[in-house]
């Protein structure tokens, strides 16, 4: 399945060529309207379940979460050719960016299971989120059909959202065996250790130990909140004194009196959906069974 802005016709070109020259048949699924890539992402795993084959996603992160979806648990392997701004999964795992070494990598190396992060039913393979961060993304989406897909366009497109303002959630959250009242703009798990290690933070340590990362804020205004989207970028994140941050292997979020409602509004690896209250966060029992080199030659140790 592929999914992105680049260039279709190279793409299947580079695929197609890799897979020929293996021996190895190829179904290709393009992605015409993000609303069809689950119904897509079925489709390619019953396939794939039919003649014990794999299933690959070709995209940024949103797309590989939505594949890997599908995918888990289905007794297939599954594939990544990364096509993304950050791609953090990938490059965690040791999954080359440029195509052609990627291709090498899904027709030559073994399954590694991975672990994967869980918000009640919905997988997540770097990070999960609530509040300000999925109006981050979804500002950041608008940017970037407009402008291209780069870290500068990112950066600007944040800036855009927080001088526009934004709101704190009330939220009663379960942790540790204590429940806690907490009034925060965002409240960010973390599943990927490269992500946490790049933004300052040390719960990197903890996800390698294989529990998940929890960051929220502290109320603050706009002029604090543009500094720590500048600290950010400048991967000192983690030092600053308006961050509460922890490591946990299971969270439970649940509305406050007069706070949200029914439903939130949740970003998985970048991709918006609305899940019903309380939020479980955890790690799935599940592994990903994933094609990537035994040994990852990655800029972080795998999560």
């Amino acid at each position: 399945m592929s999914s992105g802005h680049g260039d279709a016709a190279s793409v299947r070109a580079i695929i197609d060529e890799a897979c020929a020259q293996v021996g190895r048949e190829l179904h290709l699924m393009n992605v015409d309207a993000p609303q069809r890539i689950g119904e897509l992402a079925q489709n390619a795993v019953r396939l794939a379940k039919q003649v014990n084959g794999i299933v690959v996603a070709a995209g940024g992160d949103g797309t590989i979460n939505a594949v890997a979806q599908a995918t888990i648990g289905s007794g297939c392997a599954f594939g990544v050719l990364p096509q993304g701004t950050f791609n953090y999964f990938s490059r965690t795992h040791g999954i080359p960016a440029d195509l052609p070494q990627a291709m090498q990598v899904l027709l030559g190396q073994s399954v590694r299971p991975v672990r994967v992060g869980l918000v009640n039913h919905r997988i997540f393979l770097v990070n999960a989120s609530l509040g300000l961060y999925p109006k981050l993304l979804e500002d950041r989406e608008v940017w970037k059909k407009q402008l291209g897909r780069s870290r500068w366009v990112a950066f600007a497109a944040g800036m855009s959202t927080l001088l526009g303002g934004f709101r704190n959630l009330r939220l009663t959250i379960e942790l540790h065996g204590k429940t806690l009242a907490l009034r925060t703009p965002t409240l960010f798990v973390g599943n990927n250790a490269l992500q946490m290690e790049q933004l300052g933070f040390p719960e990197a340590q903890a996800i390698n130990r294989g529990e998940l990362a929890g960051i929220t804020l502290k109320p603050l205004g706009r002029l604090s909140m543009i500094w720590l989207l500048v600290r950010g970028a400048l991967g000192t994140l983690g030092e600053a004194e308006q961050i509460v941050n922890f490591s946990f292997d299971h969270l439970t979020v649940k509305r406050s009196r007069g706070s949200l409602g029914l439903r939130v509004k949740v970003a998985t690896d970048g991709e918006i959906v609305w899940l019903k209250l309380p939020l479980e966060f955890r790690v799935s029992a599940e592994p990903l069974m994933l094609l990537c080199p035994a040994s990852p030659n990655s800029e972080s140790p795998s999560t």
